[in-house]
């Protein structure tokens, strides 16, 4: 007993593997893909458990029946070559097999079902090291980062990746599926309920792969037909808000930053980085960093993201045209990305 306090710090970790965000577990399944899985999942591990406890009862009674006894010298009798076990062992792995694997190859075509329809809608996710980009060609609407979809509607999902491979995962919505540079992998998504689902890269792709995060945003099909308008429109004229502080932002940011991150459209290019036109309601900065009510955090990763996302291809802002801010242009960048929104 004096030493299980050992075996505290093992207990300490494996209870904190249990603590993860909100709708990122694969056991929480939403929506018809992730209940699918996890019926599946739920099939493999009632076979696994009947097989366990069936070879452990066997084993036990063996052990006991069987044991060594000092008045005993009798030898069981032996059942090697005997057809009826043989026929037995080899029958019950057999339909086991079937049990699982016929429900597993119905459900792969269902799943495979990826062909568009009038009532589906086409989400191409472009993995980039280490950011998100969704594009919806039914809108021409480019976004970065958060990708929004109505309920209750079949999305389809055509994955592809600019430079490495990358995994796109949403636990909560549907298993992993891999982003491959010149190939196009479809798979499909619907979610319920309104609500956020985290999602992960969950391909190795270089030094920040751990901080490439992003968000599946569920909302009614009107608030998404809403969202998706403004997206093209863009955010409110700075000039016409009277926020003068955010329209010297907007010339630093038109200075600067709009080479690589486009804003309604206007801007950025393939190789830059994601859309900032609903930046402003962002929670999260560079897909993990919050946002706090200071914006120390935007402030460190538009002076310098290198250090917060190792490898990534930002440069630092006093490398850039316009050159190092002070501490007034730093707040009126800020200033102006926060105007960028396009829901209230």
């Amino acid at each position: 007993m004096k030493y299980l306090w050992r075996l505290l710090p093992f207990t300490f970790i494996m209870l904190l593997a249990g603590c993860g965000k909100q709708n990122l577990s694969a056991l929480d399944p939403q929506g018809p893909v992730a209940e699918t899985q996890f019926s599946l999942i739920r099939l493999s591990l009632y076979i696994m458990i009947f097989v366990i406890v069936v070879v452990f009862a066997i084993y036990v009674f063996v052990l006991i029946k069987f044991r060594d006894k000092e008045d005993d010298t009798h030898m069981p009798k032996q059942v090697h070559g005997n057809k009826a076990l043989e026929v037995i062992w080899t029958t019950i792995p057999i339909v086991l097999l079937l049990i699982l694997a016929v429900p597993n190859v119905m459900e792969t075509f269902t799943l495979a079902d990826t062909e568009p329809t009038e009532e589906s809608m086409t989400v191409r996710v472009h993995a980039h090291q280490f950011w998100w980009e969704f594009e919806y060609p039914d809108y021409d609407v480019v976004a970065g980062q958060d990708m929004y979809i109505p309920t209750n509607t079949k999305i389809v999902l055509e994955l592809e990746a600019s430079d490495v491979i990358h995994s796109f995962w949403v636990p909560a919505l549907a298993g992993k599926q891999d982003n491959v540079p010149g190939i196009m992998n479809p798979m499909w998504i619907e979610a319920p309920n309104e609500g956020v689902y985290m999602g992960k890269c969950t391909e190795l792709c270089g030094p920040a792969h751990w901080l490439m995060d992003f968000k599946v945003i569920a909302v009614d099909p009107d608030t998404f037909e809403t969202w998706a308008a403004n997206m093209v429109e863009g955010p409110e004229d700075v000039t016409e808000t009277g926020n003068e502080i955010a329209v010297e932002g907007r010339e630093i940011f038109e200075a600067s930053c709009i080479a690589c991150h486009a804003v309604a459209g206007e801007g950025g290019n393939p190789q830059g980085g994601p859309a900032l036109t609903n930046f402003g309601e962002r929670t999260v900065i560079a897909g993990y960093l919050p946002w706090d009510d200071d914006d120390v955090n935007l402030e460190a990763w538009i002076r310098d993201p290198g250090p917060l996302k190792p490898g990534n291809a930002m440069p630092a802002v006093a490398d850039l045209p316009y050159g190092d801010l002070n501490d007034e242009e730093m707040e009126a960048l800020i200033a102006y990305l926060k105007t960028l929104k396009v829901l209230e």
